[in-house]
């Protein structure tokens, strides 16, 4: 099935009306809701994925600097610590 964008399903409701056809309004309302609630839900996903890319990289900053504090004060740390994917 292709994909439909609200605004096509919005102009299937301006037929409907021209047309006086209300029949199957209610089925176009509720695909009209579903899509709004999808783009809604991708919205804040995406939103919730750039809020955590931030902290990643912060903590990223965060174990940089204790390595370096560590190893400055002569002690060791394991390679896999140490890995930069960590």
């Amino acid at each position: 099935m292709p994909h439909r964008h609200i605004c096509d399903v919005l102009e299937e409701m301006r037929i409907a009306d021209k047309t006086k056809n209300y029949s199957y309004m209610n089925g176009l309302i509720e695909e009209t809701q579903t899509m709004a609630n999808r783009m809604e839900d991708a919205l804040y996903n995406h939103k919730d994925y750039n809020q955590l890319h931030d902290q990643v990289k912060e903590l990223k900053k965060i174990k940089t600097k204790l390595i370096k504090s560590i190893k400055d004060k002569g002690g060791k740390v394991s390679d896999e610590l140490d890995s930069k994917y960590l």
